[in-house]
């Protein structure tokens, strides 16, 4: 049976750290793609409909509502946001016309990009600033927090 060995005191002063922690990254991270992208960054909640939409491309309304731990009219208010923006198209279903596809627009995928090449630009270059040690551990725990995430996403939904 999965689980950990250390005491009750020493996880909840891990799961502090990282309720502390992860969210000062994202916004440090955001900042600089505020600052150096040319275009407007689409709001937290957009972008992670969009972030989700490139790596399933066609996913329907419903998928990516559970995907994303969000109600589907919550995902239905971002997608007319961003259809009207130009960033997402709608697209029937072939097979069934009641099922709706979503797709990004060549526009998304543009700026998608360019803020995937700030963020990367930014934490390479973090990185690099990081002692061997420091490198291993965080590599370490790019497996642990992908874990934790998945543990978290099955508890949410």
């Amino acid at each position: 049976m999965p689980g950990s060995a250390l005491p009750s005191q020493d996880l909840d002063r891990v799961a502090s750290a990282l309720a502390a922690t992860l969210p000062v990254l994202q916004r440090a991270i955001e900042r600089r793609v505020d600052l150096e992208s040319p275009h407007v960054k689409p709001p937290e909640g957009q972008l992670a409909l969009l972030r989700f939409v490139a790596r399933y491309e066609g996913t329907t309304v419903r998928e990516a509502a559970q995907a994303l731990l969000m109600k589907p009219n919550n995902v239905s208010a971002l997608i007319s946001q961003l259809t009207g923006r130009g960033l997402l198209e709608r697209r029937q279903d072939d097979a069934d016309k009641r099922i709706v596809r979503l797709h990004l627009t060549p526009t998304a995928r543009r700026e998608l990009a360019e803020v995937r090449r700030i963020e990367n630009a930014h934490l390479t270059r973090a990185l690099r600033a990081l002692t061997e040690g420091e490198m291993d551990a965080l590599g370490s725990a790019v497996g642990a927090l992908t874990s934790l995430t998945r543990h978290l996403h099955s508890a949410g939904a």
